[in-house]
């Protein structure tokens, strides 16, 4: 079972069950497209390499190696045949997480950072590289096995104290991508421009996640009455009074506006999950999170 070295976790504790590592561990990404890589990873590929799982024989020709020589096919029936086995490949897996204002609430962006873990750490595990990518930060990037502490380190210190744009982070993720691989998003796109960052994420063939982080700020209308609602961006303040009927009216565009982000993911072939904190982080991890990992 997978040991992390002995530190104080705060944001990340609860991934750090050991229980919880080892189901984990037991767990590789998902994806619908054909990655290529460039070293050896845990992933099938559509094109033949040098991992220990036999696909296939051809004939051999000029230049074959010839210790792939079948030489059993070659005693039993006089063909001269190589042996193909099935190629195994990296992927880069790029995790973004939102650090603007809005996700310190209701411990959103703890609990995107905890999913964002659970991924890079099936990723490094598997041999694969992980890329974190912050607005306003240079990406960090982790590899191997090795990295799962570092990469841990580096999600404890992340803060909730920019106003951020997911727009700009999409495009200067788009620009610093080099290959396709694996793009997570981990927000509560609460911001104006959700959509054309979604639009940005797949355009260099990555398969991208959608993981929507919400917390019962968002799921759940508060009290009835007067209160003071607070932009967690800005800072602005709007007096309201919440009736029954405010309150109706409100769940029905919230349940409207979950309907498009879901339908605006899936229109860039993107997977989609709600990710709701009021959730344990095993259950979320090893149920909505089935989509990504497998």
């Amino acid at each position: 079972m997978f040991q992390l070295p002995e530190a104080a976790f705060a944001v990340l504790r609860d991934l750090r069950d050991p229980l919880l590592l080892g189901a984990l561990e037991r767990l590789q990404l998902r994806s619908r497209k054909p990655l290529a890589g460039q070293l050896l990873g845990s992933h099938r590929s559509r094109r033949h390499g040098s991992s220990l799982d036999f696909a296939d024989f051809r004939d051999y020709q000029p230049g074959d190696d010839f210790r792939r020589i079948d030489y059993l096919t070659l005693a039993r029936l006089d063909q001269l045949v190589i042996r193909l086995y099935e190629a195994e490949d990296d992927i880069t897996v790029r995790l973004m997480v939102d650090c603007s204002a809005s996700m310190r609430l209701d411990q959103k962006l703890q609990r995107a950072a905890e999913l964002a873990g659970a991924i890079g750490f099936v990723a490094l595990t598997r041999r694969d590289r992980v890329e974190v990518h912050v607005s306003g930060r240079p990406p960090a990037r982790f590899r191997g096995r090795t990295g799962v502490g570092p990469l841990f380190d580096f999600l404890e210190t992340l803060r909730a104290d920019g106003q951020g744009s997911l727009a700009t982070a999409s495009s200067t993720l788009l620009h610093q991508q080099k290959s396709p691989g694996m793009t997570v998003l981990c927000s509560d796109l609460l911001e104006p421009q959700w959509e054309p960052a979604l639009r940005t994420l797949p355009a260099r063939g990555d398969h991208v996640t959608v993981v929507h982080t919400l917390g019962i700020g968002e799921l759940e209308p508060p009290r009835l009455g007067d209160i003071d609602l607070v932009d967690a961006e800005t800072g602005n303040r709007v007096a309201v009074t919440l009736t029954p009927q405010s309150i109706d009216a409100y769940r029905v565009r919230l349940s409207t506006w979950l309907d498009q982000v879901e339908s605006a993911s899936k229109k860039i072939g993107a997977s989609y999950l709600l990710a709701d904190t009021r959730q344990t982080l095993r259950s979320t991890i090893l149920g909505e999170l089935g989509g990504v990992l497998s």
